[in-house]
């Protein structure tokens, strides 16, 4: 048995209320959603999504959560963070895999598959109705943001596509690939930018 699970990862909706963002990364990571069935929860890039989303007053964390930010070790806690006035999804719902213990990147083909963009489409609908105005998507990384184009008959959205927060993503969009940057200034400063747009959101919803 490989370590990466292969589970399903759904779209994570707040219980109840209004939704104006709709946060989408590339897929589950295999130490994260992959083990936690959470988008983002476990995740070591997610840890930056959810520092924001605290910040912003649109996540309640359990302050245990922190120490044990291991999907596998979350699970096991059963801890789960609230959301309020956003959802958060993966532009493939599965860890991508070709060997049940690497992960690599989801494939175009993989992407534009009609079931996939059929679930694509189903959770943009989902928040959108609950969006008392136009839904505003935040594409973490490139990929996130090209399904986007394929999927059928979408509901309106405004996109903004952010640098997805992996180490790698956060230095290639990096002036000058990060030279002479401390990757903690790199990952501060992206939690502090997405933070800002989150508030905007939050405060004006």
């Amino acid at each position: 048995m490989g370590r990466i699970q292969g589970r399903r990862v759904e779209a994570l909706f707040p219980e109840s209320g209004p939704i104006g963002v709709f946060l989408m990364g590339e897929a589950p990571g295999p130490l994260g959603a992959d083990q936690s069935g959470t988008p983002f929860w476990g995740d070591r890039a997610g840890k930056l999504v959810y520092r924001a989303l605290e910040v912003a007053g649109m996540a309640r964390i359990p302050s245990e959560a922190w120490e044990a930010w291991d999907g596998a070790q979350l699970a096991e806690l059963g801890l789960q963070p609230v959301l309020q006035g956003v959802a958060l999804g993966n532009a493939w719902p599965v860890c991508p895999t070709d060997n049940g213990q690497t992960f690599r990147a989801p494939k175009d083909k993989e992407l534009r598959e009609a079931a996939n963009l059929a679930r694509l489409r189903t959770d943009l609908a989902k928040a959108a109705t609950r969006c008392p105005g136009r839904l505003q998507i935040l594409g973490l990384g490139r990929r996130a943001a090209w399904v986007l184009d394929k999927v059928p008959e979408p509901p309106s959205f405004d996109l903004l596509v952010l640098p997805h927060p992996s180490a790698q993503g956060l230095l290639q969009a990096a002036p000058d690939k990060g030279r002479g940057k401390r990757l903690q200034d790199l990952q501060d400063a992206w939690v502090e930018g997405l933070t800002s747009i989150l508030s905007a959101h939050s405060h004006g919803s």
